[in-house]
């Protein structure tokens, strides 16, 4: 299991399959509560996950392709798109410390 300390995490991913919509407000959400901590955040195709990624974000429908695209990456899934725990508690460990684990 990947784990990352919130000090280390420097990029954010928020991965899609189609690349419009919902993740996209995600992507928003997450620059404005993570504003003024380093931490980037950006948006990409599940398929198309960089290597210089810290953390990846994506829906769980798509988690195993994530896992396939990015495999020593931490990977947060989550239910709903806004509002959603895993989503809550990353940007609280990112902001109070802690360490991430997926």
């Amino acid at each position: 299991m990947a784990s990352i300390d919130s000090k280390d995490i420097h990029k954010i991913i928020v991965a899609c399959d189609a690349g419009m919509g919902s993740s996209v407000m995600l992507a928003s959400q997450l620059r404005k509560q993570l504003k003024g901590t380093g931490v980037t955040v950006e948006h990409t195709p599940v398929n198309e996950i960089p290597a210089d990624a810290d953390v990846v974000v994506c829906h769980s429908g798509l988690a195993a392709r994530a896992r396939v695209s990015a495999p020593d990456k931490v990977l947060v899934p989550f239910q709903i798109f806004l509002g959603d725990p895993a989503v809550t508690k990353l940007v609280a460990t990112i902001k109070n410390g802690g360490t991430v684990d997926a």
